[in-house]
Parts: structure tokens; C-alpha cells; sequence
């Protein structure tokens, strides 16, 4: 069985982006690239909350980012995920206007992912928020997955 992955709305967005001018941007897109070469050693996942969010900005650019998650399964938003990511807000683990990001956290808990994919670090992959989440989330009986970003799940 291979390890689940959550694929959250920055991936993505690196993977299809024009080269960046910044270079820890363009290291960002190239290390995607490769983490993105070898995603067949996992079972992906994205969520409609993933969809949502692709989908806006450029017309030309969502619509590659939508053809590179076209055949990954997504998670559907329900209840229990919702109650997480508004505990997560609540609890003050996230800002208020990182509601969105609370919920792909909650999305990869509840549905059970081992990994969630990110290169959001200012929310999700934060080494400070990252231990409070974990704990959050196995306070409410959940197993965290692990947060990550692809240059952290390269596999050599």
C-alpha cells in the first residue's frame, strides 16, 4: 500500500507556474518538479477546497493547474472536517484569515492522509504551528498526518 498524500493548493500552482525571476521561488517550482516526477510512489488526494482555489486567478494558469490534479481523487468537506479547522481558528493555532488553510489541514486528519504537501509555511508547514496542530488534531481523536513540504518528501 502506498503512503496518501494531500496535495494542497500550492502545489499545484508551483508545479505549472511560468519560471519565477525570484530564485527561492524558482528552487521551489524546480524541487516540485521533481517531487511531482516520482508522485507515482504515493496515492494522491486533493479536495474540493483545493479545486476551489485553483481555480481562481488567471484564466490560462487555473486551467493548468486543474490538468495537473485532473485524474486525483478529491476529498468532499464534511462536518467533522469543518469542526476541526474551525477548532484550529478558535483555538488560535491559525489566524482567523487562515480559515482555508485550516481546513486542508483538517481535510488531510480526517480523511486519514499520512502526508500533507505544502508549500505553505507560513500556515500549515510552520515548524512553530506545526506541533500545536498535531496535538489539536489527537485531541480530537484524529491521527496528524505529517506536514511536508516536496523538498522534505523527495525520496532518493
Amino acid at each position: 500500500m502506498k503512503p496518501s498524500v494531500y496535495i494542497e493548493s500550492s502545489i499545484p500552482s508551483y508545479l505549472t507556474a511560468r519560471a519565477s525571476r525570484d530564485l527561492v521561488k524558482a528552487a521551489h517550482q524546480q524541487i516540485t518538479q521533481e517531487w511531482w516526477e516520482h508522485k507515482d510512489r504515493f496515492d494522491l488526494y486533493v479536495s474540493e477546497v483545493v479545486i476551489q482555489e485553483i481555480t481562481q486567478g488567471n484564466e490560462d494558469a487555473a486551467q493548468r493547474r486543474l490538468t495537473a490534479v485532473d485524474n486525483i481523487p478529491s476529498l468532499a468537506l464534511d462536518e467533522e472536517a469543518l469542526a476541526l479547522a474551525q477548532k484550529l481558528v478558535s483555538m488560535h493555532l491559525l489566524p482567523d484569515k487562515a480559515l482555508l488553510d485550516a481546513l486542508h489541514i483538517a481535510l488531510a486528519a480526517n480523511n486519514g492522509m499520512d502526508y500533507l504537501l505544502t508549500w505553505n509555511c507560513k500556515h500549515i508547514a510552520n515548524a512553530v504551528m506545526r506541533p500545536k496542530i498535531e496535538q489539536m488534531c489527537r485531541i480530537m481523536g484524529l491521527v496528524p498526518p505529517v506536514i511536508c513540504t516536496p523538498e522534505e518528501l523527495l525520496e532518493f
